[in-house]
């Protein structure tokens, strides 16, 4: 195995251009390692909301010079406040050469998982493998370790906690990332792993003297089906479902048959089995369990798919709602499903102390300026001389977007769990229109 000293210095040595922005991103990471390294990150303390939020934004403002990743260690340059950037790294613990022998030693023992990371992959499974044979992949809130030139001495200040996000990022596509800064490079990985390999492959080729050699399984499975016919092929992938059947005639309509609501109902039944037939496809994949809706949410459900208007009017009366308040209803549906209708109409007790970290997380994350008067009802915050408000909802902490319309509050777009990020999106439009209007004299 390679010593812990030895290899290609190139190899241990990965410089990464500047990210571009992340505005408008609902998430730093869209894989579960990537997700777990931010979630490491977010179990620091509360007292360190405001600075992740400050964090936040200057990553995703593009404040991180390029990366540098070396054994253990994430270096770069963080433009601040000031013109000069500041000089953030942070650092990881090394794995052990005993504990990089057991890691070796569970991916070379399956070969799904050595597939896996030549893909950029990393399976739940290698890190449960790894996880019992007692080496942990990925490290805890405990074990990161930030520094930075800056004088906030915040634990991690603002600017490290820009370089964590923007590690993230880097994570998601490159799970060898985390691996480097666990210790080893790429290549004297794979050098490792394809030796391993191919010392399993001729000890299991090749029978110790005086030990008879037994059948492999698969050639016992082989010889019992090969009388068999071959499974068909599974079904082509759908995206989509293709058309129903037009059930409108030029001739007398069947008496008690509305045959548009009909190919409408019929199309919605056909795209739900698409979307579980694609569930069912997917690798170690099985058909999604459809939610269970009351009547009333399944009419909403109903009216998100944008029915011909007499069938939307005759599912706002079957339900006792006006059509208004039935798109209102849709509206929701469409940007966060069933878990959106809970916060469409009354707020709920939230917690009181999450609900005050909150306020903070908004006051720091303004930097400097001055954040936005909020009012609080239960759930809600409601933005002072702006018809925006926030909402929370009960899953999650996502919060859900709210802009007022002819005196009432619409759902405004999809639910984040950054609130930072949800109120600029809201704010920010609303200050852009009255300048507009200050200009024009309005």
């Amino acid at each position: 195995m390679t010593a812990p000293g030895s290899g290609n210095d190139a190899d241990r040595r990965r410089v990464f251009p500047p990210l571009p922005s992340a505005r408008g991103r609902r998430s730093f990471a869209d894989t579960w390692w990537g997700n777990a390294w931010v979630g490491a990150l977010e179990g620091q303390t509360r007292s360190a909301t405001g600075r992740l939020a400050r964090g936040r934004t200057y990553a995703r403002a593009g404040n991180v010079h390029e990366i540098t990743i070396t054994p253990g260690r994430a270096t770069a340059q963080v433009r601040g406040s000031l013109p000069t950037p500041y000089r953030t790294s942070m650092e990881v613990p090394q794995l052990a050469a005993a504990q990089w022998d057991v890691l070796l030693e569970v991916v070379a023992a399956r070969a799904g998982h050595l597939a896996a990371l030549l893909d950029r992959d990393m399976p739940t499974a290698l890190a449960d493998d790894a996880a019992e044979a007692g080496v942990r992949l990925l490290p805890s809130s405990r074990e990161l370790v930030p520094s930075c030139s800056c004088p906030d001495d915040g634990y991690p200040c603002k600017h490290a906690a820009a370089l964590y996000y923007q590690v993230a990022r880097l994570l998601d596509h490159d799970p060898f990332v985390l691996l480097l800064l666990r210790g080893r490079g790429e290549s004297e990985l794979m050098t490792e792993l394809h030796r391993r390999n191919a010392a399993r492959a001729a000890t299991t080729t090749t029978p110790a003297a005086g030990v008879r050699r037994g059948v492999a399984a698969r050639q016992v499975f082989a010889s019992a089906l090969a009388g068999l016919p071959p499974l068909p092929a599974p079904p082509p992938t759908l995206h989509q479902a293709g058309a129903v059947a037009q059930l409108t005639t030029t001739a007398a309509p069947v008496p008690g048959v509305d045959a548009e609501a009909l190919e409408f109902l019929a199309a919605d039944t056909a795209a739900r089995a698409v979307h579980m037939l694609r569930q069912a496809l997917l690798p170690d994949g099985e058909p999604a369990a459809l939610p269970l809706l009351s009547v009333a949410d399944d009419a909403v459900r109903l009216a998100a798919a944008s029915p011909p208007p007499e069938v939307s009017q005759r599912l706002a009366w079957g339900i006792h709602r006006t059509p208004t308040a039935l798109a209102r209803a849709a509206r929701a549906w469409q940007y966060g499903g069933a878990d959106a209708l809970v916060v469409l109409d009354e707020p709920w007790e939230a917690d009181p102390q999450f609900l005050r970290a909150v306020r903070e997380e908004i006051k720091q994350a303004w930097d400097g300026e001055r954040a936005p008067s909020l009012r609080a009802d239960k759930s809600w915050f409601t933005v002072i001389g702006h018809d925006v408000q926030l909402r929370l909802g009960r899953k999650g902490h996502l919060w859900y977007p709210y802009r007022k319309k002819h005196g009432t509050w619409w759902p405004a777009g999809f639910p984040q769990r950054d609130v930072t990020a949800v109120l600029s999106e809201l704010v920010a439009p609303d200050a852009a229109l009255a300048e507009h209007s200050r200009s024009k004299g309005f």
